[in-house]
């Protein structure tokens, strides 16, 4: 998912943020766009210091960040956290704003999946929509998601919440569904649409058939860290009897296809307890998992080799913890203690 990345170069910026978890926590739902970002970040700090909101004394708020929407607050004390937390719902009130915005708050150090950035395909729309309103409903549609400039082959980058862009994809996909039956043979004139939506490898695409002849598939989108690590760490939660279960992988998106024995009700009942079971089990692994990068961007290329080289060594103390080692980055992702303790180690031993 790019997930919430807390870039953490050698030097170790996001280190030092990561010792002030306990007194920070992630606001996501921001409005984005509508006041001066000053401005923003004080309504925040008004917000978070009433006691009507379970508030304290706040430190420092950031916002805006790398994350359309997303805002840090660090209180003064940590006690408050728990405060806030407990707090049914946060609805984010001024008289600059002109209606209510809910924001959704989570604890820093549990919750580093936030982000995530897909590529869509939305050029199977082509001939029923003008594709640039089609993005601007889309736009509309998740004021939350941050939308790159439509392609000319109908791709659009999109980055925000997983949640949200779950969410996307459900729209279209009832957009599609939508569209008239007679549409979705093919040979029609240019005025009509193809009748291939292609559930594209993490993205939102979407195909024409959701079931061949023989086997019936259910599709589970997953955050492409959440899918590694379970795959290394829990690979029993991926298999089940009488159904095949595989994933493939674009960035930061894996999609998981689950296929069963067409007309057998024993087997897809199998298939469904499966999607159950891995979708659960990577909503709890979202809440104890933690993500950081290391970054090599500025370093030499025998400097990086000696960083990697350095992470597999250091690897065997951190025995739950997922390396994934790139040219100009490494990518730790495990429980907040042991991603703390391993970048710690990182940087001690690079002096």
């Amino acid at each position: 998912m790019s997930l919430l990345y807390l870039q953490c170069p050698i030097s170790a910026q996001a280190t030092g943020q990561a010792a002030r978890s306990t007194r920070t926590i992630v606001i996501a739902g921001v409005p984005a766009g509508l006041l001066q970002d000053d401005v923003m970040a004080d309504i925040l700090t008004i917000h978070f210091q009433m006691s009507r909101n379970n508030g304290g004394d706040v430190e420092e708020v950031t916002y805006p960040t790398r994350n359309k929407g997303v805002a840090y607050i660090t209180f003064e004390d940590p006690g408050v956290v728990e405060s806030v937390l407990k707090k049914d719902q946060h609805l984010l009130k001024d008289k600059r704003l002109s209606r209510l915005y809910p924001l959704a708050v989570s604890r820093y150090s549990q919750h580093a999946f936030l982000c995530v950035t897909s590529t869509l395909s939305v050029a199977v729309f082509r001939h029923r929509f003008v594709l640039e309103d089609l993005v601007e409903e889309m736009r509309k549609q998740s004021p939350d998601l941050n939308f790159g400039p439509l392609q000319p082959d109908g791709r659009i980058a999109v980055q925000g919440s997983f949640p949200a862009l779950r969410a996307l994809r459900e729209f279209l996909l009832l957009k599609a569904k939508s569209f008239p039956e007679e549409d979705k043979k093919e040979g029609k004139s240019h005025q009509r649409p193809r009748r291939k939506l292609q559930e594209h490898r993490g993205a939102v695409q979407m195909t024409n058939s959701t079931r061949d002849a023989q086997r019936e598939k259910q599709v589970l989108i997953l955050d492409t860290d959440i899918y590694h690590y379970m795959r290394f760490f829990h690979p029993k939660t991926l298999q089940a009897n009488d159904v095949v279960i595989s994933g493939v992988t674009e960035g930061d998106i894996t999609t998981v296809c689950i296929e069963s024995a067409a007309g057998r009700r024993a087997a897809a009942a199998q298939g469904l307890r499966a999607k159950k079971t891995i979708e659960d089990f990577s909503v709890e692994l979202q809440k104890i998992l933690r993500k950081e990068r290391i970054c090599l961007k500025e370093h030499s290329r025998e400097e990086r080799q000696r960083y990697r080289q350095l992470c597999e060594r250091l690897k065997p103390r951190y025995p739950a913890l997922l390396l994934t080692p790139c040219d100009t980055h490494v990518d730790v992702v495990g429980t907040p203690a042991d991603v703390l303790a391993f970048t710690e180690d990182v940087k001690r031993h690079s002096r």
